[in-house]
């Protein structure tokens, strides 16, 4: 580690197998001046199984005194010392505690550099076989119903992989809700239990996976849904024409153009004024 000038070192750990540790990370937990973790139990329990023993102060950093303690650790850096930073798992920063840090350090000058590793967000999107030119993370859905669905709303329509976080008890309720809104064929995938023993990833589309969490599901999961479908103009213009035979048997056109709109992916109010416009013989 350096002597001369301090530095912050953003760690990532495993996921879940502790053989996917890298050879930096074990490095950085026995010779740090100081580390900063998610939960120390837990660093002192990684450390146990890999066989490394932390002589450094540990000390706690999560989301509820990140903003307290970041000053004392970019302090601890300016004076020439090494500082860890490692969530329970995963990437620091990455839905985990770090962000304010960081900014915060590059703005008082001191050196920050990342020991890259296991990724959550990654290892799903990759195994999910779904496209990866272009993706984001989402992150955990709101816990309201209705700001889920707000959420859900502004993402419908995105060209891009989406990967979310969810926990075990949520997930049925939270892939209905993108049925909802993203509709019952969108391609997706569950992942649970990322590198871990129980592994699995799931892939089919949106509706099937809701009728598959159903029932008792457990772990740590992620869902990666695929892009929107394009919506050309002749996508609507085609499907106009089941709108308006659902509405010949009695459904309300807007009912109608819902209904058709879900099951094959596309924008509903453009469907509606697609079935208007063929209704009218426009």
């Amino acid at each position: 580690m350096s002597e001369n000038r301090g530095i912050i070192l953003l760690a990532a750990t495993p996921i879940g197998n502790a053989g996917d540790a890298s050879e930096r990370l074990r490095t950085a937990l026995e010779k740090s001046d100081l580390i900063a973790a998610e939960d120390t139990r837990k660093a002192l329990a990684l450390a146990a199984r890999l066989g490394v023993a932390i002589k450094s102060d540990l000390i706690s950093f999560h989301e509820h005194n990140e903003h307290a303690r970041k000053q004392m650790l970019i302090e601890a850096a300016r004076s020439g010392k090494t500082v860890l930073v490692i969530s329970d798992a995963g990437m620091p920063v990455v839905s985990d505690p770090g962000y304010g840090l960081v900014g915060a350090a590059a703005t008082a000058g001191v050196h920050v550099t990342v020991l890259p590793g296991p990724s959550a967000v990654l290892t799903a999107l990759v195994l999910s076989g779904l496209p990866s030119d272009r993706f984001s993370f989402e992150g955990f859905l709101p816990r309201k119903s209705g700001q889920i669905k707000q959420r859900l709303s502004e993402l419908a329509q995105a060209q891009r992989t989406m990967i979310f976080f969810e926990s075990a008890k949520r997930v049925h309720d939270s892939l209905a809700l993108m049925v909802e809104i993203f509709g019952a064929k969108r391609p997706a995938c569950l992942c649970r239990e990322l590198t871990k023993t129980y592994e699995e990833a799931v892939r089919a589309d949106l509706g099937t996976l809701v009728e598959y969490t159903e029932g008792e599901v457990l772990g740590e999961i992620c869902i990666v849904v695929g892009p929107a479908p394009a919506t050309a103009k002749g996508d609507t213009n085609d499907l106009a024409g089941d709108v308006l035979e659902l509405a010949a048997l009695g459904v309300k056109l807007k009912d109608a153009a819902a209904y058709v709109a879900k099951k094959n992916g596309v924008r509903k109010n453009d469907l509606y004024q697609a079935a208007l416009a063929a209704k009218d013989g426009k």
